[in-house]
């Protein structure tokens, strides 16, 4: 058994880890604190300089110009550029996606023809016999709609006749005066 003495020990033990455990986290909380004022005090001072910002600037356009000079060069090559295998990688994703509903499409129609060839054909033997007269009933039918639609006397209807050129138009107002011909000067 802990006698009351080592309890005492045991909690005079356990403030101290903590009171260590908290005095360091104070301490990281802090030098953390300084650091991140510093480093932005510093690039403040960085951006603001001419110099510093004039030598990004260049450092950009230089990147620029060795990515373009790049390109070129591949081109040149027959290389394809990272953008191009990009453009190429979608449109072939694109492709396999179209190619995906196509085949589903083509799946379902196959259903379809499976199940008609499944209907037993047997048991309708006059189906045919039906569906062939009734064929030429619609024959029928298109025969009658074309002699009604074509007119037996071949003039068009009224609706479509040409206006002859050479009539002249009717003045719209009674009072109306005819213009005269425009007088040609030599």
């Amino acid at each position: 058994m802990i006698g009351a003495a080592g309890v005492a020990t045991a909690l005079r033990y356990a403030d101290g880890v903590t009171s260590d455990a908290s005095e360091d986290r104070g301490i990281v909380d802090r030098l953390s604190r300084q650091s991140e004022e510093a480093l932005g005090r510093l690039a403040e001072e960085l951006v603001g300089n001419q110099v510093v910002a004039g030598a990004i600037s260049r450092a950009f356009s230089a990147r620029e110009k060795a990515v373009q000079a790049q390109e070129a060069a591949m081109g040149a090559l027959g290389i394809p550029s990272a953008a191009d295998i990009e453009r190429l990688t979608r449109r072939l994703r694109s492709v396999s996606q179209r190619l995906e509903g196509v085949e589903d499409s083509l799946d379902r129609v196959e259903g379809r023809i499976e199940a008609l060839g499944a209907l037993p054909t047997d048991a309708d033997a006059g189906g045919q016999a039906r569906v062939e007269a009734r064929l030429e009933e619609i024959g029928r039918d298109l025969t009658a709609l074309r002699e009604a639609l074509t007119p037996a006397d071949g003039l068009p209807p009224r609706s479509q006749e040409r206006l002859t050129v050479g009539r002249a138009a009717k003045p719209a107002r009674a009072g109306a005066r005819k213009r005269s011909a425009p007088s040609r000067r030599s």
